[in-house]
């Protein structure tokens, strides 16, 4: 089984081939706008809540996704820490897996998946958490999933 370390941290200029990191604002009174990363011709806006089970470190993940159309936002309700697994995409469109890499989030920070981007489910560890999630739907194709094989995501400083 393939292994893929586990970033201690995650930073916007690592992240930003995959999306954007939602954070607030620095000064009072300032904010942080995301609107570019929302829309799509055809599509509504889709909101929910979801929990999400603990999970052990280290993992398998086995399935990735994609929504070829919108962008996909997660924003933490109440979570701890949270991984974030992501992959470029090969030429044929399949996600490259010598390319994975899994992010350690703090519960403070949400984040955007930009159209395409391969990525597995949300994870939370500690605890489990809650997150608002935010896509635009409404296309046959929004959720495209393929199994992989299996990887083991691994970390010396996350263990169950």
């Amino acid at each position: 089984m393939q292994s893929v370390a586990i970033q201690p941290s995650i930073s916007h200029d690592r992240f930003a081939a995959y999306g954007a990191i939602i954070d607030r604002p620095a000064q009072f009174g300032e904010r942080a706008f995301y609107s570019r990363w929302l829309g799509g011709d055809g599509l509504a806006p889709v909101f929910h809540v979801n929990k999400v089970p603990m999970t052990a470190v280290p993992a398998v993940v086995d399935r990735l996704e994609r929504h070829p159309h919108a962008a996909q936002c997660f924003v933490p309700l109440d979570v701890s820490r949270y991984l974030v697994t992501v992959a470029p995409s090969l030429a044929d469109g399949t996600p490259d897996l010598d390319q994975v890499e899994t992010f350690i989030v703090p519960g403070t920070l949400g984040v955007i998946y930009a159209p395409g981007v391969w990525h597995a489910g949300i994870s939370v560890i500690d605890r489990e958490g809650a997150f608002a999630v935010l896509m635009w739907r409404g296309a046959n194709d929004d959720d495209v999933f393929t199994e992989i094989s299996p990887l083991q995501l691994v970390s010396e400083e996350v263990q169950a």
